[in-house]
């Protein structure tokens, strides 16, 4: 590297002379010695193929310090391959996860031997991915979880991922989890606004710098969906060979949900992706089948659909109202003006199932029955009656709350379920607000307890067909523990805080103060051309039984 530190590498290559592409995957997984089923595809196919341990892991030299490393050091690497003399000069990167983020990383050096890149379950956002969310709490479970798994101290044991994650104040969970102290999690702590510590390292401060193709990946039931889906709505509008696809998957795309069956048409063979991108940007070999650039899987009717853009335009955004005696409606409805619970951080609504990460067997993701907390005295139910039509729901959730607390900060968190004639609640998407983030992440503002506030809770992402007879259901809460951090009720800086207090949270839904989801509903009705040229979609009835 550019700093005189090493970085270990294996380097396979097809048997007969010559100049080759390159594959390159940065891991700090440790890249061992063996050559792997699928490098030995890529070089079958007429590709080099180089993998490489990122910086102070495993045998590469230097201190592992993820969130500022990998721009330079995917730079230096890739113009070290290209003055290798069986190197023609292009390259291109592919991998998952941590492996998606160097490819980011790399792509924002602008190295022109960077010729295509295919992240997958990578996100674009520190910050927002990695550490916290869009709502700005922390994801608790996810970076302690990693942390206890990847970066502990040598021979120490981490108590039960439980205990850990309980730990206060939650600046010392990286002690807990891996038996010292951890620089990134202190940074984080030290920086929970979107301030400019995490904008330098942010992807998604720099999307414009990405000349590169990308072919991403993601799944519905994975932490980093939104922001892959918004790395390409962003690349797009310049770069029209860019493409993405979204399954119904976790952070693991081969792990099935004991829950819901997708049947064989969800299991997609990625590897016959990447060769096809890779021939195409590393070869000059033109796709032979022309692709809408988007291809979502539909949950609910098990299809995949093309698409030309993210989000949807003919989605409709449709706000269902949440109104007196649990209900969901097409309409505001006054009666029962509010509602209310008690919020306790000593005793937090339980994260069960999705898109969390990245242990299942510790942390367990996806669709998942939630009745049990529903029971709880603080989660808010809303449901509408059983469908009398298909709804389907494609795009972004918003929920958008009339609320206060007797705390000066707090959350309120939000989840969309899909209720099935049978009873069962599966989880489709969640979200969470830390009201002193109510205005924007980059400063924090107190509320006035007692004073009513307009809330905005962004629920995430989702693609899924509503079957008629089942329900459309709505969770409000504060707390998805340890999805997402406690808030303390304190008003102090949460990191910090060993107190922990009760908050009385109330949610209106009178006249004046509407609480309400909004949903992209994709019309059923088909298309018809207005007097101007113009797409219009036939209203259709309400799906609701009366």
């Amino acid at each position: 590297m550019r700093d005189g530190v090493l970085l270990s590498a294996n380097i396979f290559r097809p048997s007969a002379p010559g100049r080759y592409p390159t594959i390159l995957q940065r891991t700090p997984y440790n890249k061992g010695n063996a050559i792997t089923a699928t490098f030995q595809v890529f070089v079958n196919h007429g590709y080099a193929v180089m993998v490489q341990d990122v910086r102070g892991r495993y045998r590469s030299q230097g201190k592992f310090e993820p969130i500022n490393q990998e721009v330079n050091d995917g730079d230096d690497t890739l113009n070290w391959i290209a003055r290798q003399p069986w190197s023609d000069g292009g390259v291109g990167m592919y991998g998952g996860s941590y492996l998606g983020i160097a490819q980011w990383k790399a792509a924002l050096s602008q190295n022109p031997h960077l010729k295509a890149i295919f992240p997958y379950v990578s996100g674009d956002d520190d910050y927002r991915d990695r550490f916290y969310s869009t709502g700005g709490a922390m994801k608790l479970g996810h970076r302690l979880l990693w942390f206890a798994e990847n970066m502990r101290a040598a021979g120490y044991r981490p108590p039960d991922f439980r205990k850990y994650v309980a730990t206060l104040p939650v600046r010392s969970g990286d002690f807990a989890a891996t038996g010292h102290r951890v620089d990134d999690w202190e940074l984080a702590a030290d920086h929970p606004t979107y301030d400019e510590f995490w904008r330098a390292s942010s992807v998604r401060e720099h999307l414009k710098s990405i000349r590169v193709p990308v072919f991403s990946v993601g799944g519905w039931y994975d932490n980093y969906v939104e922001s892959d889906l918004h790395a390409f709505s962003v690349l797009a509008k310049s770069h029209h060979s860019n493409r993405i696809m979204i399954g119904p998957w976790a952070h693991v795309f081969s792990v099935t949900f004991p829950s819901v069956n997708y049947g064989k048409e969800a299991l997609v063979p990625l590897r016959t992706e990447q060769l096809k991108w890779f021939d195409t940007w590393l070869k000059g070999i033109p796709t032979q089948e022309p692709r809408r650039p988007v291809r979502i899987f539909v949950m609910g009717i098990n299809q995949w659909r093309d698409e030309d853009e993210w989000p949807l335009a003919r989605a409709h955004k449709e706000r269902f109202f949440l109104s007196g005696g649990g209900q969901l409606r097409l309409e505001a409805n006054a009666p029962a003006a509010y509602d209310s619970f008690v919020y306790d951080p000593r005793n937090p609504a339980p994260t069960t199932g999705g898109a969390v990460c990245c242990n299942p067997r510790v942390f367990p993701w996806g669709p998942m029955d939630q009745r049990q907390v529903e029971k709880r005295a603080d989660v808010l139910v809303y449901s509408t009656p059983p469908l009398n039509a298909d709804v389907e729901v494609t795009g972004p959730i918003k929920v958008v709350l009339y609320a206060s607390s007797s705390a000066p900060d707090t959350d309120f968190t939000a989840k969309l379920v899909d209720v099935y004639p049978d009873g069962r609640a599966l989880n489709l998407t969640d979200g969470i607000l830390r009201t002193r983030y109510r205005e924007s992440l980059e400063t924090a503002k107190l509320m006035t307890p007692g004073d009513v506030y307009r809330l905005t809770i962004d629920t995430g992402v989702t693609s899924n067909v509503f079957r008629a007879g089942h329900r459309i259901r709505v969770e409000i809460s504060s707390s998805n523990f340890p999805r997402f951090d406690r808030n303390p009720n304190t008003g102090s800086l949460v990191a910090n805080e060993r107190t922990l207090r009760k908050a009385t949270q109330t949610v209106y839904h009178d006249h004046e103060r509407h609480s309400y989801v909004s949903l992209p509903v994709i019309p059923a009705a088909p298309v018809q051309l207005t007097s101007n040229g113009q797409a219009r979609y036939v209203p259709k009835r309400s799906p609701m039984a009366r």
